[in-house]
């Protein structure tokens, strides 16, 4: 399921230049783009739950989606950019990334899953804007208070 409200932008993948994305961020790619979730890099490392990642390769167009605006970095050799889980999209295949625990025990258990990536380049890193998990929280501040009188 894509995001309800957000920006598209068009990727061109190529032979040796491809891109890891977000698989709710997948709106469609032209006949040449394999997708493959089984790929070696899956299963370095857990992107958090419900965010899991596919690899596109091969030629051809890829259309991605974003909750918010799109925020697309451009990673030299050696240059990185850590990443919220919720807001990371997509990257070019080109980076090496690893998914790490931020904060301490305190801050995962008030703040959620805690996880982030840090991606480096060389490649792009395309970051979401909003996060669809704090949208939903902050919706249910409102909505929840009315639920629970209709319950009564």
């Amino acid at each position: 399921m894509s995001a309800p409200i957000g920006d598209i932008e068009k990727l061109e993948v190529e032979p040796g230049r491809g891109y890891v994305i977000q698989k709710a961020s997948y709106i469609a790619s032209t006949d040449g783009v394999n997708l493959d979730v089984k790929w070696e890099g899956f299963t370095k490392g857990l992107f958090g739950q419900g965010l899991f990642m596919l690899k596109a390769s091969g030629g051809g167009t890829l259309f991605i989606n974003t909750f918010g605006a799109i925020d697309k970095h451009v990673l030299g050799p050696g240059e990185s950019l850590i990443v919220d889980n919720f807001h990371l999209v997509a990257f070019s295949d080109t980076c090496r990334y690893k998914v790490t625990k931020f904060g301490g025990l305190k801050e995962t258990i008030l703040g959620g899953e805690g996880l982030v990536t840090r991606v480096e380049g060389p490649g792009e890193v395309y970051v979401q804007t909003k996060n669809l998990r704090e949208f939903v929280d902050w919706l249910w501040t409102l909505l929840g208070p009315r639920v629970g009188s209709r319950s009564r």
